[in-house]
């Protein structure tokens, strides 16, 4: 147990060791060797890359350095990261067995190990950390610790201000204070509909009930998506901290977090974040003996869609199948065991702390008029930086794809991109100059969604991108109503009909048809949002539809039912790589000479296309 100036001690002690970690001018004899152990640098071995920098620091008994396992860069396409503080130098694509040229070169040294040094995507060898095009247009509030502290060390938490909102919260503000401060500085839910995180407080304060909940949606289950993830996974304790902000802004004094069991590493860290703080006398009874109670539980999902959705997230945690509740009663009036309970997700309450401690004003000043603050993005697909960013709300998504991203790898055309996941729709090369906010996306056809980003180039079929999220909707669906639970599959089934090259005339206003049906009948916001990529795709590529149909004809390839592959003979040189590497024997031909594809022993594998150094082949 920790009493209040105990924890000011802390924090006032361990700034000065933690100041290398954000002061590149430090002129501390001691060094930092950083390294993600965030999940995709975890999948590539990031934990023995720790475990020999430790090792090898140990056996030659060199003083002044430590090694701290860190959340998420961002920066995902060059993991593992290894970053060494204070001089900032950016180490990408590190492996186990160059632990022992850094420690010698560097650290030893003094020499910067110039063939790991990080790439820009001009090829560009970027020395710093931001100094990177990746970083230069991002604004860190929700990932403000991620990358910078241990995730599993509460003192580099509190080092970095943490509990100094909740100190603040329970010493010198009111709940309505603490309510109004939300509600001044605009901060909406980042689960994707984008409701005004302090009226949803306010609801549920207001509520009658003897007791009341506060509970975290982290059932983040998107494809694609990884940014609640890795906020748990790299800063643990500033989820707890606005839950417990939020449990005394309301009257609760208990709170759930629901989490997916698929992600071990950060159940477990937010886990220790509770045992820890439980340890120092910050959760449970009479915090501080400021009179405020609170104590907090993780409940495990087995990685269902629909549990996504608040009300089957509930159900969930009271032990049930979860499926969404008829609304009104909202949550706020009658949710976990009946009681009025708060819901947001994990980057909504990311924000809380830092709203707390900068003020309304600050927050407010940053993003557009009716979208306040950032947005985490978790970018992926035909892009050359994937990972995770953070902007200010308004950035545009050409900046986002070109001047973060990078643009797009091997020389190929931007042709959409989809935000929302299932639930979201496409924007097209015409849109990459709008705002991403709320209401601009919500214009033109698409959403905010929880953040994730896929980038596609024109190598992609939106036919068969609509029938993959629609597949992904029928595996999901929780089967409670007929419209999402029968007209997904029924929408699956006319866009497989039409991949492979069996659509009609009068399929596409079929698909029109029931889309506007599910919408309207669907029971929760997952099902009446299940359509929109088709939709989506409709509305801005309604050609290609039209070209799978009408001439059975697939532009991008992907559709191997309508390819029809040939060899141009002005191109092909003879070389042959095509007839060897054919698995059916499927191509004849001479040395030197144009060759012939026979189209009835042809299987469309496509494998000549790839092999074929000439670009020879088309489809």
């Amino acid at each position: 147990m920790k009493t209040l100036e105990e924890i000011k001690e802390i924090r006032e002690n361990k700034i000065k060791e933690l100041d290398l970690r954000v002061n590149t001018a430090s002129d501390t004899r001691e060094k930092h060797i950083l390294v993600c152990h965030g999940t995709g640098c975890t999948s590539s071995k990031s934990p023995k890359i720790i475990e020999n920098f430790r090792k090898i620091i140990e056996e030659k008994n060199i003083e002044n350095v430590r090694v701290i396992q860190t959340g998420c860069f961002g920066l995902c396409a060059k993991g593992p990261i290894v970053i060494i503080r204070p001089e900032d130098t950016f180490y990408a694509n590190c492996k186990p067995e160059d632990c022992e040229e850094i420690v010698e070169k560097h650290i030893q040294k003094g020499e910067i190990v110039e063939r790991l040094l990080c790439k820009d995507v001009d090829n560009t060898v970027v020395k710093k950390l931001d100094e990177l095009n990746f970083y230069k247009k991002q604004k860190r509030i929700a990932l403000k610790n991620c990358g910078v502290i241990d995730p599993e060390n509460i003192d580099e938490y509190i080092a970095f201000d943490g509990y100094k909102a909740l100190e603040k919260v329970l010493f010198s503000m009111s709940p309505d204070d603490v309510i109004e401060t939300i509600s001044n500085s605009g901060l909406r839910g980042r689960g994707g509909a984008g409701f005004p995180t302090g009226k949803k407080w306010s609801f549920t304060k207001m509520a009658q009930g003897d007791q009341k909940y506060v509970v975290c949606n982290a059932d983040e289950g998107d494809p694609g998506a990884f940014m609640d993830r890795s906020i748990l996974e790299g800063d643990p304790h500033c989820v707890v901290e606005a839950m417990m902000i939020a449990g005394f802004a309301i009257g609760a004094n208990k709170g759930y977090i629901y989490v997916r069991a698929e992600y071990p590493i950060a159940v477990e860290r937010f886990q220790k974040a509770i045992d820890q703080a439980k340890e120092y006398g910050i959760l449970g009874e009479n915090i501080w003996n400021s009179g405020f109670s609170f104590d907090l539980e993780v409940r495990l999902g087995a990685g269902a869609f629909v549990c996504g959705e608040e009300t089957a997230l509930l159900e969930s945690i009271e032990g049930k199948r979860g499926q969404p509740r008829l609304k009104p009663p909202f949550p706020a009036n009658e949710g976990l065991y009946g009681k009025p309970t708060l819901i947001n997700n994990v980057e909504t309450y990311a924000n809380v702390t830092k709203i707390i401690l900068n003020g309304a004003e600050w927050y407010s000043s940053i993003g557009t008029e009716k979208s306040k603050g950032t947005k985490v993005f978790a970018l992926g697909g035909n892009v050359n930086n994937t990972g995770l960013v953070e902007v200010p709300m308004g950035v545009t998504l050409r900046e986002i794809v070109y001047d973060i991203g990078g643009g797009i790898p091997n020389g190929r055309k931007f042709k959409a991109a989809q935000t929302g996941g299932p639930s979201g729709g496409c924007i097209t090369e015409e849109n990459l100059d709008t705002p991403i906010d709320y209401e601009s996306l919500q214009a033109i056809g698409s959403m905010m969604g929880s953040g994730g980003l896929i980038v596609m180039d024109d190598s992609k079929c939106m036919v068969n991108l609509a029938k993959f999220y629609l597949g992904f909707t029928v595996d999901e669906s929780c089967g409670k109503c007929t419209p999402c639970r029968i007209g997904t599959k029924r929408l699956l089934e006319l866009l497989t009909k039409i991949t492979e090259g069996k659509g009609e005339e009068g399929d596409i206003e079929k698909l029109e048809t029931l889309c506007r049906n599910i919408q309207k009948a669907s029971i929760c916001g997952l099902g009446q949002t299940a359509p929109n990529p088709v939709l989506s795709t409709l509305k801005y590529f309604r050609e290609e539809y039209e070209e799978h149909i009408k001439e059975k004809k697939c532009r991008a390839g992907e559709c191997k039912a309508l390819m029809q592959l040939h060899i141009d003979p002005e191109l092909c040189k003879g070389c042959g790589l095509c007839k060897r590497n054919c698995p059916v024997d499927a191509i004849n031909g001479e040395i030197k000479q144009p060759h012939v594809i026979d189209t009835e022993k042809c299987i469309k594998c496509g494998t000549c296309i790839n092999k074929c150094p000439f670009h020879a082949i088309k489809s």
